[in-house]
């Protein structure tokens, strides 16, 4: 099987999701998308294949997407591919493809609904919120299993 997480080492979001998907068991194909960036069509289809707007994937925190007039309502998708690939900061992360899905993990605990494994154990993101309990289980928000 098969994991891969289009990674930000700087982002700790993507930090996240790279240690969920190591606790549960898995050692994924790690892609800096910034150093390596995916061809455009590449983009284009996991955007298809998250089913979601190509909106939905811009970063607008910390990016040029103010200044490049990205809000604008009548850019067409092709237009914003366009930008990303231009500016790849605009891409959001970490995007994680599976046999299961592929998914943008924002919030970085999306990862666990298309990781075929489960956890292995407790997991805390490094902002100290519990993620997963020591059993292996998905720790709600409230601290309810």
């Amino acid at each position: 099987m098969t994991v891969t997480i289009y990674h930000n080492p700087a982002c700790g979001t993507s930090r996240n999701t790279l240690a969920l998907i190591r606790n549960s068991g898995e050692e994924p194909r790690v892609i800096e998308y910034l150093k390596t960036p995916p061809a455009r069509a590449e983009l284009a289809d996991l955007i298809r294949r998250m089913g979601v707007p190509v909106r939905d994937v811009l970063r607008q925190k910390g990016t040029p997407y103010g200044e490049l007039g990205l809000g604008n309502p009548a850019l067409t998708d092709d237009e914003l591919l366009d930008a990303m690939m231009a500016h790849l900061i605009l891409i959001n992360r970490p995007i994680v493809v599976t046999p299961l899905g592929v998914r943008l993990c924002r919030p970085s605990e999306a990862v666990l609904d298309i990781l075929p494994n489960p956890q292995r154990g407790a997991f805390t993101k490094e902002d100290g919120e519990p993620v997963v309990d020591a059993a292996g289980q998905r720790v709600l928000q409230g601290g309810a299993a």
